[in-house]
């Protein structure tokens, strides 16, 4: 494993190519949405700002070619943090992300493996490391062809039975808030 840099990390978003992320925790504790968050959880305004520099690098990303996938396995009932994620992600849709959601208990039968991923095409890893708090993530390039195709693996097996966002949050698996 090979720490690497946000621009390294987003060099891989390239024309033709399948960007493919996977999530696998129901909560971060990421530093900068920690506002944002409680900004939600007590009905705040909240303008996404943000967020606009990712949805701004998605959007260029897609019109240039690449698609960008994003599976979150998620529990059912859903975490604070995957409501709130459920709330925010339809402007990623707009930004032309495919995000997708799997609840955990259709997904006994995937070995995932521990961390999530980002895979691009079927042969490029790179790891999202989150320390135990999960404050701050980082990057890391894998080589392991193994890992590589455990993660692809898995990456086949959740991708179809995911439920696309507009449907899922109009599915049985939504509570109230």
């Amino acid at each position: 494993m090979n720490l690497i840099s946000g621009d390294a990390f987003r060099e891989h978003f390239q024309p033709g190519v399948r960007a493919f992320h996977l999530e696998l925790k129901d909560a971060y504790h990421v530093d900068s949405e920690a506002e944002p968050l409680r900004k939600w959880q007590a009905g705040e305004y909240d303008d996404h700002a943000w967020r606009r520099p990712w949805q701004g690098f998605l959007r260029e990303r897609t019109d240039a070619g690449c698609v960008i996938q994003r599976v979150r396995v998620v529990t059912v009932p859903h975490s604070t943090y995957t409501r709130w994620l459920l709330a925010i992600a339809g402007d990623n849709v707009a930004a032309g992300e495919d995000i997708r959601y799997l609840p955990r208990h259709l997904a006994v039968d995937v070995d995932f493996p521990v961390e999530d991923c980002w895979l691009f095409d079927d042969d490029q890893l790179v790891l999202s490391v989150f320390p135990g708090d999960g404050r701050k993530g980082a990057f890391a390039s894998e080589t392991d062809p193994g890992l590589i195709s455990r993660y692809r693996v898995a990456r086949d097996l959740v991708w179809d039975r995911a439920i696309p966002h507009a449907e899922y949050v109009r599915s049985e698996y939504m509570q109230p808030v």
